[in-house]
Formats: C-alpha cells, structure tokens, sequence
C-alpha cells in the first residue's frame, strides 16, 4: 500500500507542492528512490535509514520505493528528510497513516535523528496553505520563520522520536502543540540622522524627492562632502514597508539563508555591496540558483559606493534590473525569474584625485577625467532619475552644525515624504504601482497631464537637449513627485525646472 506525505520544492523564490510516496513490498531488502533527483536528495536515503536506526526502528527487510512527484520536476535541497521518515513510518505500520492528512513536512535529519532547519520555509509554508494544508511540521528553528503565516497551524519537532509521538496523537493534542503567533513589535531602531550632515541642502533635497517617489539617485562630489553618510541616512525618511512589501522581502531573505530564523523583514532592505563584488554574487545564479545581492535590495535602496570602481560587467547588470525590476537567471533545465524592484543610491568622485572641476586643487589630465568618467555608459546613466553634485564643506557650515535649520533633520524630511506617498496611494489606489518611479507611459498620460505653459517648456528642453524619450519620461516623473511634496495636484513649469536641474549635473560631467 502507498503512503503518501506532502512537502515542497524551491523554484526560485516560489515553491512548488511535492508528494512524497512511499510503497514496502517483498522482494531483496533495498530502498531506491526516484523523481529526478539531485544528489543531495538521493543522499536522504542514508540519512533516513541510519536516523531511524538510531531512534530505535527497525525497519522490514523488505523493497522500500520512494517517489516524489511530479517526476518531471528536478528536486534538489535537503527538505525531503523529514517528509520520507514520516512516510515510511506509516507505511511500516510505526505511526497511523491519517497522522499525514493534511500536513505538510519539511526539515534535514541528522544521523541521530535530530531535525534541523532548511532555507525557503517561507515560500514553503504559504504554499502549504495555498494547497489546503492544516499543518506543518518543521525544525525548531525554522519556526519563527514559519508563524509569520496565518491560517496553519506550525509544530516544531525536535527529532524522529518528537515525531512519532505527534503522528500518533488526534487532532485536539496535536493542537496544543502549535506556536502562538508573536505580535508585531511597532517599535522602530534609533537610525542616523540628516541633522548630522553639515550644510549639503541641495543633497538633503535630492534625497528626499528620491525617497518620496523610489526614483534612482547619483551623488558626485569629493572626497568627504557626505555622500557615504547622506546614503546611510536615507533610511531615515523612506516611507514604512508595507505587510505585502515585507512578505516579498521575506521570502527572497528566506530562500537565501538570510532571514535568520527571525519573522518578516519590517525594514526597507539597504545593501551596500563591496565593488569588488562579482557579476554572480550581485546577479544571483550558482549551481542550486539562489538570489544575488540586487535581489536582497527588492523593495529597499541598493547602494553603490564609489560607483566607477565595480567591474563594468557589474554595472551593465544593472541595467535590466533597472528597467524590468526583475533578474532573469537562465540554466539549461530551467529559468529563474528573481524580483529586483529597488531603488539605486550611487556615490562616485568627480576625477581620480576627486577634486575636479577645481583647477587649483584637481591634479588630473583631462584625458584622465574622462576616462574616469566614461566608466558610467550612456544607458546607465540614461536611467537615473536624480543627479546630485556635493562641493566641498565650508567650515562655516561645520560650525553651525548645532544650529542646522530643523527643516533638513529626518525627523521632518520623513513627514514630507509621507505626505507625498499618501498622495501618490490616493492617484495609485487600484493600480499595480506605488510609487512615481513605478509609472509608465499609460500612467504618465493620465496623471502628468501639463498644462499648455508646461508642455511648450518641455517642448523647448526636448528639443535644445536631445533628451532621450526614457530621460523625457524621467523627468516627468520626478516633477511629479516634486508637486506631491509640494502639496500640489497640478504639474507646474517651477517643478519640471527643478527636475530638470537634477539632469544638469549629469550633463555638465558627461555632456
């Protein structure tokens, strides 16, 4: 007879619902397992046997078949352990076979038979309830991780003698067993302030229209005007990730290894990766696909310091991300799609000494600055939204650092940027977007309608500028947002002047 137990497979980010079937029959003692199987998986077969043997089970001498279907669908991770002891436990008579209804199973055995945890129990758990699951039963560990989905019933099972004992139990013991869903702590970490920037107003600004509509953001300036602090900082005023946003990041960090055992991620992501990063580590890939770094930033701020430093190859990667909000990883048996909806924060010196366009400080050649700056392509830049030059701090500014005008303190800067994404859920509200960065053309038409005045003046910079359609777009958007902090519903010439002068820094280092 055939016992069946339920478990899941990792596609990317996403999980798929796997039967595990086991069938004991007589014939020569031997346990062969099939399914397209990695060897990871292949391997379960010793750990099974041996962890039952060490819990006391004395299996039959007889042909053990294990199979996980869908045969078509190759499976690889060590999740399988558990779901196999279990089947095999109840088709050996050890434990009743309707203690394996409507449970779901996932978790890596140890020869002793202790149960450990596995990456991607997230992914795993909501599609245990999309599949009309009622349980599941997972390592200790994972179980934090697990609770933070409602509607299940999650059970922690320590090893295989923990499980025997559950299987074995009706539904009303079972039940006292479940964890207790933790509330959610509203309480926010202390972060760095704007306030301890000196001077820099123009960059505070910049900042803030980025936060407001999520668009990408370049600072160029020398060495020490705040460009590394101000990125730092900009968790400070990003408006609040909201409960789908957080389920999203949480199931990227959870297929990576990354959630550490921990609920759902309540914070915007800020990865700030190291340029010497490789092309897979910020991509994503390897042999098991897993996401890179530009995923870990979905929903958050990826930041490049010293922009011009990452290989080039690093940087056109960007570019798809970018446009698509997605990385597409492409292997011979399948495809993975990972989201990569972030916002880009890059920091770079304007030369090689960083002191340029001061001819009095700036000891470059100009073939040097632009050799320099030519490591940014054309289509990189093409899609960034907000260009912002820092000068030097004056020391003037460094003493009225305890006078600062309070309008440029995160604490305020952060009701600015609320205001205008309350804004933006009213005109989005029914929409797939949140923000302006999000929108398209169709949405540029119907909620950037100019007036006669305005349009004649984009007419005008179109044509003076050679601006792309995508820069034409860019600007647009980021006016957009500029009249949402400004409280206004209209799209007026003093704000797409204001856009436009976040592309003026851009066209006077690469133009």
């Amino acid at each position: 007879m055939v016992v069946t137990a339920a478990t899941g497979a990792l596609c990317g980010i996403d999980c798929r619902l796997i039967t595990v079937e086991v069938d004991i029959s007589n014939g020569l003692p031997q346990m062969e397992m099939v399914g397209s199987l990695s060897g990871e998986v292949r391997e379960a077969q010793m750990r099974v046997r041996v962890a039952l043997k060490n819990t006391g089970i004395a299996l039959p001498p007889q042909r053990i078949t294990v199979n996980l279907a869908p045969a078509s669908l190759h499976k690889e991770g060590t999740q399988y352990d558990l779901p196999i002891a279990a089947a095999m436990l109840a088709a050996g008579g050890f434990v009743p076979k309707d203690g394996l209804r409507d449970c779901f199973l996932a978790g890596e055995l140890g020869l002793n038979g202790e149960v450990k945890p596995v990456c991607g129990i997230l992914p795993m758990v909501l599609q245990a309830r999309e599949a009309g699951m009622k349980e599941v039963l997972m390592a200790p560990d994972n179980v934090s991780e697990g609770a933070v989905v409602s509607g299940l019933h999650i059970i922690g099972v320590r090893d295989l003698e923990e499980l025997i004992t559950i299987l074995s139990e009706d539904e009303e013991t079972r039940r006292k067993r479940c964890v207790p869903d933790e509330p959610v702590s509203d309480e926010e970490n202390p972060k760095a302030d704007f306030g301890d920037i000196y001077g820099q107003e123009g960059m505070k600004r910049a900042m803030e229209v980025a936060a407001a509509g999520f668009h990408n953001l370049l600072m160029i300036g020398p060495p020490g005007a705040g460009k590394t602090m101000a990125a730092r900082r900009l968790s400070s005023i990003l408006p609040p990730i909201t409960e789908e946003e957080a389920l999203e990041v949480s199931k990227i960090y959870s297929v990576s290894g990354r959630l550490g055992g921990g609920g759902l991620i309540r914070e915007r992501p800020f990865i700030a990766p190291h340029h010497s990063a490789t092309l897979q580590a910020l991509a994503g890939g390897g042999r098991n696909p897993k996401p890179g770094l530009i995923s870990m930033a979905h929903k958050g701020v990826l930041f490049l310091d010293e922009t011009v430093h990452f290989s080039p190859a690093a940087l056109e990667v960007l570019r798809q991300p970018l446009e698509d909000k997605k990385v597409l990883v492409a292997r011979n048996n399948a495809s993975y799609e990972f989201p990569a909806e972030f916002m880009l924060v890059a920091a770079m010196n304007p030369c090689p000494c960083g002191n340029y366009p001061d001819p009095q400080r700036c000891r470059c050649s100009r073939e040097q600055v632009q050799r320099y700056l030519g490591r940014l392509s054309g289509p990189l830049l093409d899609r960034i939204d907000l260009c912002v030059e820092l000068g030097r701090v004056e020391l003037p500014d460094y003493r009225k650092a305890g006078e600062a005008d309070p309008d440029w303190y995160s604490v305020n800067m952060r009701k600015r940027v609320l205001g205008a994404r309350r804004m933006q859920e009213l005109r989005f509200a029914g929409e797939k977007i949140c923000f302006n960065a999000q929108m398209g053309v169709k949405e540029l038409k119907r909620y950037v309608a100019l007036g006669k005045k305005e349009q004649e003046y984009m007419d005008t910079v179109y044509e003076r500028l050679h601006l792309s359609l995508r820069s034409y777009h860019r600007i647009l958007k980021v006016a957009r947002t500029i009249a949402d902090l400004d409280r206004s519903e209209n799209v007026e010439v003093g704000q797409l002047q204001e856009a436009l002068c976040y592309r003026g820094v851009e066209e006077r280092y690469w133009g």
